[in-house]
């Protein structure tokens, strides 16, 4: 798949100073680069009411991403709480 960022996660990722955190979204990247399929991700759900976007768990951070085209678009990275205020 291809993976494309919106400026909002790269702010989210300085927000963000657990370094395990972000060592398990960089292999969840890498993941998502190998798949070909969306299916083929653990923890990813769709969000109702939106065609394109869902989330993944990561510990309790969600990743908040749209898919279409064979392309991911990942847009937001914050705590579990928040990611329904941010995200879509």
């Amino acid at each position: 798949m291809n993976i494309k960022y919106h400026k909002s996660l790269e702010k989210d990722l300085r927000k963000i100073n657990d370094k395990k955190v972000k060592q398990k979204l960089k292999l969840i990247i890498l993941e998502m680069k190998e798949a070909k399929v969306l299916d083929e991700l653990k923890s990813v759900k769709k969000l109702a009411g939106h065609p394109n976007a869902f989330r993944m768990r990561i510990g309790s951070y969600r990743l908040g991403f749209y898919y279409g085209n064979n392309t991911v678009i990942l847009s937001r990275f914050v705590k579990r709480n928040d990611i329904y205020k941010l995200f879509p």
